[in-house]
């Protein structure tokens, strides 16, 4: 079994990416389990139809802690089983406990079966800290896949990511897999994140191009391959999870300084000198 957290900036199209992702292992027969570790819940949306997903919190909340697996646990497209962790209600407590406790529900009601190909933790935003920081400070993943684009915010919060995978590789054994860049179509982009990457000792594992034809497929609710498989950006997510599947490279990263981080960028025309 993979275990495999996803990590990247805030609004960056992490959880599309993850579910499309999913979405091509599991048209390749692999058995996926994604847990959603975003309080908003929307981790698992298009692998269900749109369908609300009741959080393990909530289920927790309403119900108490004698639950069945059924409660929590939701088939998705290609049956990939779908878990959101949710957070606590507004305005009170911690959201990275409700990740520490749905991965300790999972385990207690034997989600974790040894037929499971993977399991993705779609992680909220750059946080690693805290709850958030789970997924790789206790070994629950062993690889880290950060999504970023050619955008100045993404490689910032790319590179603080890549330190708490630095920061946890030695307790924790976790390892980064590269970068998938998840392009906004800025100038000279495929080119910074492959350096970029390059930077951190890892590797640009695939860029996946702009296309329309992922919020068309969003909006019906659907991911790009449920959705309309025969276009060209189902391919695109076709590739990167062979890409995914065939990794065999997984470092413990060198994050840049700031300063280094600043003259990548003015190479590449994204800074003023």
């Amino acid at each position: 079994m993979r275990q495999i957290a996803i990590y990247g900036k805030g609004g960056i199209g992490k959880s599309t990416t993850t579910q499309n992702l999913t979405a091509g292992l599991g048209l390749m027969d692999k058995n996926i389990m994604v847990v959603g570790c975003d309080p908003k819940a929307d981790s698992t949306r298009l692998l269900l139809g749109g369908l609300a997903q009741k959080t393990v919190l909530d289920t927790l909340r309403e119900e108490g802690e004698e639950i069945e697996l059924e409660a929590i646990l939701k088939p998705g497209f290609r049956g990939i089983q779908c878990v959101e962790s949710g957070g606590p209600e507004p305005g009170v407590g911690c959201a990275g406990r409700g990740i520490i406790t749905s991965i300790g529900m999972l385990e207690q009601l034997g989600a974790y079966t040894d037929d499971l190909d993977y399991v993705f933790y779609d992680v909220l935003g750059d946080v690693v800290c805290g709850g958030f920081a789970m997924p790789i400070r206790e070994g629950k993943a062993q690889e880290i896949y950060i999504v970023a684009s050619g955008e100045m915010m993404a490689l910032y919060a790319a590179n603080n990511i890549a330190k708490g995978v630095q920061k946890y590789a030695s307790s924790g054994g976790v390892r980064l897999g590269g970068i998938i860049c998840n392009s906004r179509n800025v100038d000279g982009e495929k080119e910074l994140v492959d350096a970029f990457a390059k930077e951190l000792g890892s590797q640009m594992i695939y860029f996946v191009p702009r296309d329309n034809m992922v919020q068309r497929a969003e909006i019906n609710k659907k991911t790009v391959l449920e959705f309309d498989d025969t276009a060209n950006q189902a391919q695109e997510y076709r590739n990167l999870a062979a890409a995914v599947d065939s990794n065999e490279m997984f470092v413990v990263p060198t994050p840049m300084h700031q300063d280094r981080l600043e003259e990548l960028l003015m190479e590449h025309g994204l800074m003023d000198i």
